[in-house]
């Protein structure tokens, strides 16, 4: 049996205080927060994508103990409040989203890309997007929603 840890996560833009098993990954603990996925558990599917001091971080990989006070940011961290982000709105609104799982992964990844490139071009949205698996084969509406995306930012 594995040893409780206290720790403080910053997730989201709160601190919670969980006290979690030494192996526990990010993705395991107790915040109840469902929206990364874990896919493949071996940090190459990008389904369980998440933002850790605002740089792309598979959270099936990261162990909860290491996470110190670096913050974290989920997909459920990503939307104003109700309204979705502009990632979230411009895969809703391209169809893009196909059964789902992968999606959190994606909008994690787009949300990056965009933070650090206003406008990024077809081959930058698609070397972004090259470490997330989309098992439906969603990637052209995927890169489309992307691409209309930066064409359309101020």
């Amino acid at each position: 049996m594995s040893r409780k840890l206290p720790l403080a996560l910053t997730v989201n833009g709160e601190t919670h205080d969980v006290l979690a098993p030494a192996t526990a990954t990010l993705l395991r603990t107790s915040l109840g927060l469902t929206g990364t996925k874990r896919g493949c558990n071996h940090g190459v599917c990008g389904a369980c994508t998440v933002l850790m001091d605002g740089k792309l971080a598979r959270s099936c990989l990261a162990l909860a103990a290491d996470v110190g006070e670096r913050p974290v940011t989920t997909v459920e961290g990503i939307a104003n409040g109700p309204d979705l982000s502009p990632v979230q709105r411009a895969l809703v609104d391209s169809g893009s989203i196909q059964c789902g799982f992968c999606t959190p992964g994606f909008v994690i990844t787009l949300t990056e890309l965009f933070a650090r490139n206003s406008r990024p071009g077809r081959e930058d949205i698609r070397r972004a997007l090259s470490g997330n698996l989309c098992r439906c084969s969603g990637y052209v509406k995927i890169v489309e929603a992307a691409e209309q995306l930066a064409e359309n930012r101020p």
